[in-house]
């Protein structure tokens, strides 16, 4: 277990390395960071006097030497639109982020856990059949579409939610159920696909044979075994949400995350806040996957990690 633990850190940190190369090679590769940082109207004076400022003038090494050394301390520099600290605005951001996803998957758990099992009880009946459409519509359906589709039914005809910002329940429901719709479609299959799977098995006719009641064989046994795709699925698209998948959402509903703060960098050419925001990202994609494993580890005492 540590050795696995020491390796998978080791990866993780190569992985962070690697994405920062990239983002670092990609930003200086598509064009002169200057002349795309500045407004088109800045003057030759202006663009050189800010490469000399920013260091672009120096060779290639020098300037990825220098960057590596203050992302190591978490120091992208400032951002040119806010004019404070890149990270910091990217930190500033989080909780909204880390609120939105939390609840959103919050609520596609809770909503697919109890159909998905009614769905694998009575396979082939309508219930069945309305739980595998809707599912099969939840994974389907754009982001962009259902959230303007639930303003225009839930907050502009009847008032009951806020349309955007941040702040209270009100402005939270909409932008989380219009998260939600995709990983609810995705872990309604799966609890339906691993529970039907598991009905069928032998030691569920030995629970039945020792007089267990139904309700406790499905719960205690049915559902225990099936757990392990289940949290699987639903930490993977926990991730995905936070590695970006939110940017539509939280910009159709003006949330203030980073995802939306992202959006809004690119249009505003701001490479410092573009690349603070890619560092978090990855670091936050490779914790979860740490992360995921673990919970695999623990929900499956026969998985040897090491």
């Amino acid at each position: 277990m540590t050795a696995y633990f020491i390796r998978r850190l080791l990866q993780s940190i190569l992985v962070v390395v690697g994405v920062s190369v990239v983002v670092f090679i990609i930003t200086r590769a598509i064009g002169d960071p200057a002349r795309m940082m500045l407004p088109l109207e800045a003057t030759d004076e202006q663009v050189e006097e800010f490469r000399e400022r920013m260091g672009f003038n120096d060779p290639l090494w020098v300037q990825f030497w220098d960057w590596s050394k203050n992302a190591v301390r978490g120091d992208f520099g400032d951002s040119l639109w806010q004019r404070v600290p890149a990270m910091e605005l990217v930190l500033e951001r989080m909780p909204a982020t880390l609120l939105l996803c939390f609840t959103a998957i919050a609520l596609a758990v809770l909503a697919s856990l109890p159909l998905g099992i009614l769905a694998a009880l009575r396979p082939r009946s309508w219930l069945d059949k309305l739980t595998t459409s809707f599912s099969l519509i939840g994974v389907c359906i754009p982001d962009f579409w259902l959230g303007l589709m639930l303003i225009l039914a839930l907050a502009v005809a009847v008032h009951l939610f806020f349309t955007s910002g941040y702040g209270t329940w009100r402005h939270l429901v909409l932008p989380a159920i219009t998260l939600a719709a995709r990983p609810w479609g995705r872990i309604t299959q799966i609890v339906r696909s691993s529970m039907m799977d598991e009905m069928h098995r032998t030691y569920m006719m030995t629970a039945r044979a020792k007089g267990l009641a139904e309700q406790r064989v499905i719960i205690s046994h049915a559902l225990k075994n099936a757990s392990i795709p289940i949290v699987t699925l639903a930490a993977w698209e926990l991730t995905r949400m936070l590695a970006g998948y939110t940017i539509v959402v939280e910009t159709v509903f003006a949330w203030p995350g980073f995802g939306h703060l992202a959006m809004q960098a690119i249009e505003r050419r701001d490479l410092t806040l573009i690349q603070a925001d890619v560092f978090v990202v990855a670091l936050i994609v490779v914790l979860m996957n740490i992360t995921i494993d673990f919970i695999y580890a623990a929900l499956d005492p026969r998985v040897r990690l090491a």
